[in-house]
């Protein structure tokens, strides 16, 4: 009875059939692996705990779904693409979110494939590099100290270049990325997007920004970009 228990009922003589010690074993592998690319994808980084765990045991998942389809990868990489990728449809997912999920359905085929070994250098070495690549903040350095500022000026007042020698003397680049007008038009919002030359100017330049634009509104804070996402 035990015997034919975890055997298919479609299963035929020339169906190989996996033990369970080595079903048991592949899942365990997996979810081991799964934890620590979820730890690696959290490290110093904003995220959402649901997510994280869904991140955790997606590589078992994927590993039971290549062992059910008897190696036949195509299929098993169809079903677990399309099972993992159903969170975009209504979620904005960044390049992160994607990279860490690819990552994860990469370690549930190689271990569902039976590469136990392969599958265990895989998930570490590509965690790690995750990881230093946070803490080292590669590519982030330049988007970090970006600047929004967001000046309101009155419709009389030409802006084309009545900030520019300012900009020049506390900025060492500046965009003008959005021109919008508001207060039923009588008022012009001006938007862009700087990187200073000294930190701790903000003050300054912004108290001599309200000698011109009338001392009405301005905004400095960090950029905000939809740069990342997919």
């Amino acid at each position: 009875m035990l015997n034919t228990l975890f055997q298919g009922i479609f299963d035929s003589s020339t169906t190989s059939v996996i033990p369970v010690g080595q079903f048991l074993l592949c899942i365990a592998v997996s979810l081991v692996l799964g934890i620590i690319l979820a730890c690696a994808y959290s490290y110093k980084t904003r995220h959402n705990g649901s997510f994280v765990r869904t991140l955790a045991i997606l590589p078992a998942v994927v590993c039971v779904v290549i062992m059910m389809v008897n190696g036949n990868v195509g299929a098993g990489v169809a079903v677990a693409g399309a099972f993992s990728l159903v969170r975009f449809r209504s979620v904005p997912g960044s390049a992160k979110d994607i990279g860490a999920i690819f990552i994860a359905m990469g370690s549930g085929l190689i271990t569902g494939m039976g590469y136990l070994g392969y599958v265990a250098v895989f998930t570490v070495v590509l965690s790690l590099i995750m990881v230093a690549y946070v803490h080292m903040d590669l590519w982030d350095r330049h988007q970090i100290s970006e600047k929004q500022l967001i000046i309101t000026i009155p419709e009389d007042l030409d802006y084309t270049q009545v900030f520019d020698d300012l900009m020049a003397k506390y900025t060492e680049k500046t965009d003008l990325v959005k021109v919008k007008t508001t207060n039923m038009g009588s008022l012009f919002k001006l938007e862009y997007r700087i990187v200073f030359r000294e930190e701790g100017e903000e003050k300054n330049m912004i108290d001599q920004l309200r000698c011109r634009n009338g001392n009405l509104e301005i905004l400095c804070s960090r950029a905000q970009t939809g740069r990342e996402e997919l």
